[in-house]
């Protein structure tokens, strides 16, 4: 383990990221957090584990890191500054299809879901790894929002429509049963989810400012 090398602090997440040394240690104790939530899960994860697998020192680890939760977050964090991008399939339909059919994939997979699903797991355990979590989502959705963007462009869906309302209504119910009532979920799930979120941008469900449709009974006309 390295333990005899001072290094330079970490930036707080969100902040601007420095290469060499010190993004090589945050790698590697990112890629450690991640094995260790993935075998073990968050509540078996330790300091001293990440330690042993990162190769950096315990007392570096709870100086830059504060513990666990600490590297949770970070490890989010740098999660979410992938290079990921959204479907574009040339339609509306096609897009919101990828995007729900990803989730399926990544999740009905359990070699690949594990790390995720610890993630959530942690957020319901840790507040910091909740706010990381929901930072981490928030942009993912962030970039999704250009599927819907576009769509009001080719004229496939309302102008005003909102776009991170829509991202996350085609995602919602497969995370319903990923994480709730723990039901499988498969492609044609997926595929549900993608037409009915679709059904409801075409409606004007997810306008911005629309008129409320009239609910109970109409009102009895006048006696003449």
């Amino acid at each position: 383990m390295n333990d005899s090398t001072e290094e330079p602090e970490a930036p707080a997440p969100g902040s601007r990221r420095p290469g060499g040394r010190t993004a090589r240690t945050r790698a590697a104790v990112r890629d450690a957090v991640l094995t260790g939530l993935a075998e073990h899960g968050y509540p078996a994860l330790t300091v001293e584990y990440v330690a042993e697998h990162s190769g950096v020192h315990k007392t570096t680890l709870y100086r830059r890191w504060g513990g666990v939760e600490g590297m949770v977050a970070d490890a989010l964090d740098l999660a979410g500054e992938d290079a990921w991008t959204p479907p574009d399939t040339g339609s509306l339909t096609g897009d919101l299809r990828a995007l729900a059919r990803e989730v399926v994939e990544g999740f009905g997979d359990p070699a690949r879901a594990a790390a995720p699903t610890a993630f959530v797991g942690a957020a319901f355990q840790s507040p910091r790894a909740a706010d990381a979590l929901r930072s981490f989502y928030a942009e993912r959705f962030r970039r999704c929002e250009e599927v819907v963007i576009r769509a009001v462009g080719r004229g496939e869906a309302p102008a005003g429509t909102d776009a991170g309302a829509v991202v996350r209504a085609v995602s919602a119910p497969l995370f319903l049963r990923l994480f709730v009532t723990r039901e499988p979920v498969d492609e044609e799930l997926a595929d549900q989810a993608a037409r009915a979120t679709l059904a409801a941008v075409e409606a004007g469900v997810f306008t911005r400012n629309a008129e409320a449709p009239a609910t109970g009974p109409a009102p009895a006309a006048p006696e003449s």
